[in-house]
């Protein structure tokens, strides 16, 4: 029997999303100016990798504010500006850079001001029969021990990689029945194990769900996303149980307006 097919693909879903990142990466040797930042910026927009700003920490080290598109997968983003930087500036510096390199996911707020906000959303949606609001709680995750300000590493990189995504009911339908928010519960859980995703919290409400998670840099933000509505809907006997839209957001220990 074949595999059931996805109902949310990127094709038929509009995402709205918030991608923000930090690359820290160093230098072999001071390069001693960024003139070469306008012509990277330029170059790396091809590659749908933004550089939103950029400083020297120190004169072996340039940190990068950059967005990305819901289809680029975290891991482009050194690629693509060291590659690119490294053939602008290929006849000064032969082999400008280290190996290695620091990412991390910053948001519009900080992660505990994002985790207080899934963690008061049934109070925000409070359900008028007291029976049903008891119930809602029960549906909640948290889980405490993970700790999404801690990096994480690969073989290159340190790295923080949260990414907070919201689906919304099909048509906004209120859904309090024990057995479906059973369902999504479950479903979450044993999605974010398989992937191996670090999950921290997830809001289950009657008309829509939060997620915040720690993924992995070999995963786009749209395939982790669109993979958990698929399973959800799987769970719920393959029904699309939501809109074909979704939100994607990254976050972090900073927000914008502490980088900028």
């Amino acid at each position: 029997m074949p595999p059931p097919q996805p109902i949310y693909t990127s094709d038929n879903c509009r995402v709205a999303y918030q991608l923000n990142w930090g690359l820290t990466t160093n230098w072999r040797q001071p390069p001693g100016t960024d003139q070469w930042l306008d012509e990277l910026t330029s170059a790396t927009e091809q590659d749908h990798v933004r550089i939103l700003k950029h400083r020297f920490a120190n004169p072996t080290t340039s940190q990068f504010l950059v967005s990305t598109q819901p289809q680029i997968v975290p891991t482009l983003i050194p690629a693509r500006i060291k590659g690119r930087l490294q053939h602008l500036i290929r006849e000064r510096f032969p082999k400008a850079f280290q190996r290695n390199y620091l990412l991390r996911s910053i948001g519009s707020t900080r992660g505990d001001k994002l985790d207080a906000y899934l963690a008061s959303q049934p109070e925000r949606h409070r359900m008028a029969d007291p029976r049903v609001q008891t119930r809602l709680q029960r549906y909640q995750i948290h889980n405490p021990q993970v700790d999404l300000s801690a990096a994480r590493f690969s073989e290159h990189a340190k790295y923080w990689y949260n990414l907070h995504v919201v689906f919304v009911n099909e048509d906004r339908l209120m859904e309090v029945r024990d057995e479906v928010l059973s369902s999504l519960r479950e479903m979450v859980l044993k999605a974010s194990t398989m992937k191996r995703h670090l999950l921290s919290r997830a809001a289950i409400l009657p008309d829509h769900v939060h997620l915040t998670l720690g993924c992995s840099l070999g995963e786009t933000p749209l395939e982790v996303g669109l993979s958990y509505m698929n399973n959800l809907a799987w769970a719920c006997g393959m029904k699309r149980v939501f809109q074909r839209s979704l939100f994607l957001g990254t976050f972090g220990e900073y927000d914008l307006g502490a980088i900028r």
